[in-house]
This record gives structure tokens, sequence and C-alpha cells, in this order.
């Protein structure tokens, strides 16, 4: 992705920031064009049309760590939106946009998925690798939705703890009388959960 300038850039933005009163800005005329390159290998290389990058800066809440990157206190945040139209101003954006705190939830639980790393050299592979991540989230998630009820705590269950207690468990799946059970460990705690979970998604 395109990168700030340079230090004068970085420095003139945050003297922008300085003179508004609502601590929001619009820097997308200081981001450079990055250098060309192969675009089968890394992906695209300009900022899509109507791209607007958006920056706020803030005072970190109390107990917070400070970072390197905070500047005399103060934390500068920055998010791209092609949103436009009537009533679109940089503040609404900003609100919309905190108000979409949920979403870092999703992208914890993605990295613990397998986004947290990316295993190939090329762009495409790593693409492959990203929809197969989501398509295994989307199914954690579905599977939550069904198998348990709105007020049922495994519903919230992030994916490790899930995946530990109830997908890691040595269970079989065997034909009896020509019927389908699932066989598991008697003395495996979350049994009734499997169990609860199982019926549901075989009615849902």
């Amino acid at each position: 992705m395109p990168r700030m300038a340079n230090d004068s850039d970085v420095a003139q933005a945050r003297i922008l920031l300085s003179a508004l009163n609502d601590h929001i800005a619009r820097i997308s005329g200081l981001l450079e064009k990055a250098e060309r390159r192969s675009p089968a290998k890394y992906g695209p290389q300009e900022w899509p049309a109507g791209m607007r990058i958006i920056a706020r800066r803030e005072r970190p809440h109390p107990g917070a760590q400070l970072r390197l990157t905070d500047h005399n206190g103060w934390r500068i945040t920055c998010f791209a939106t092609n949103t436009r139209g009537i009533g679109w101003t940089l503040a609404t954006l900003e609100v919309r946009h905190r108000q979409r705190a949920r979403a870092e939830d999703r992208i914890r639980c993605l990295k613990d998925t397998g986004l947290r790393n990316l295993p190939f050299h090329s762009y495409h592979a790593n693409r492959v690798w990203l929809e197969v991540v989501a398509m295994a989230a989307d199914l954690i998630t579905w599977t939550q939705t069904l198998a348990f009820d709105e007020h049922h705590p495994a519903r919230k269950w992030e994916p490790k703890r899930f995946r530990f207690r109830l997908l890691t468990v040595a269970g079989r799946i065997i034909r009896t009388g020509r019927r389908r059970r699932l066989r598991l460990p008697r003395d495996w705690p979350w049994n009734h959960l499997i169990n609860t979970g199982w019926n549901r998604l075989r009615t849902a």
C-alpha cells in the first residue's frame, strides 16, 4: 500500500490536525504514489479512485500504553473510505468508523483462524489463503449461531476456545442399526454442548 511521503509530510499532517478544533483532517493529498512494481506479484499499486484518507487525533485513554508514534501525547489514527455524498462530512464519517469497533473483535478472531501470517510469497496465493480463512471463520460463526440459542455462552466463544472444547475432541461417527451415531469420550466435560449442537444442526 502507498506510504506517507516523508517526514516533512508527516509533520505537515500534524500541523493540520493541530489547527482543527474537531481534530479530524483529510490527508489524502499527502500520500505519494507507490513505486511501480509487478501487479501480478505485489497486487494493486495505487489507491482506488475516489478513496479518501481521514486522520483523527485523540488523547489515549487513561491507562493506555504510549507508543513511539504518539506525538506530544496525541495518538493519530487513520482510515480509508470512498463514501461520498450530501451529509457525509469528515466528522460523520469518523463517528461511523468508531461505531464499527466490533469489527476489531472479528479481526482478532480471523487472526486466530489463520489470518495472523500469510504463508506464501505470491500475492495471488495469499489471496486464496485469505478466502479460505474467511470461509473457515464463517463456518465457525454460523455453527455457533445455528447450534446454540442466543443466550448460550458458547455462542460468543472465540475460535480458540470453541476449537478446544468442541472441535478437537476425539469423536467418531459410526453406523449401527441403519443409523449414524456420534461416539464421544465419556469423560469429556463438554459432551452435552456437542450433543445439543449436533442435534440442532441436524434439524436446522
